[in-house]
């Protein structure tokens, strides 16, 4: 059996050039994705603001099928 340095060598350099173009691309994704993404919706306000939240009305367990249907398409539930 031949071992051959070089080709192992080469072998290794691949794994580290790829491993650190991987780092530096999913590093970089994150850091994108954090300059454009909206502020944190659940985080304390600021200032004097109010945080309000609106439940959901109650679903018409009992209404007609058009009824549960459209509640269905509106709300997701």
């Amino acid at each position: 059996m031949v071992f051959s340095f070089r080709s192992w060598l080469n072998r290794i350099w691949f794994l580290l050039v790829f491993a650190f173009l991987l780092f530096f691309a999913t590093g970089g994704y994150r850091w994108l994705m954090d300059m454009i993404s909206p502020v944190h919706p659940y985080q304390k306000p600021k200032g004097a603001a109010i945080k309000v939240f609106v439940t959901d009305p109650e679903s018409p367990e009992a209404g007609y099928g058009a009824d549960r249907l459209r509640w269905f398409y509106w709300y997701g539930e």
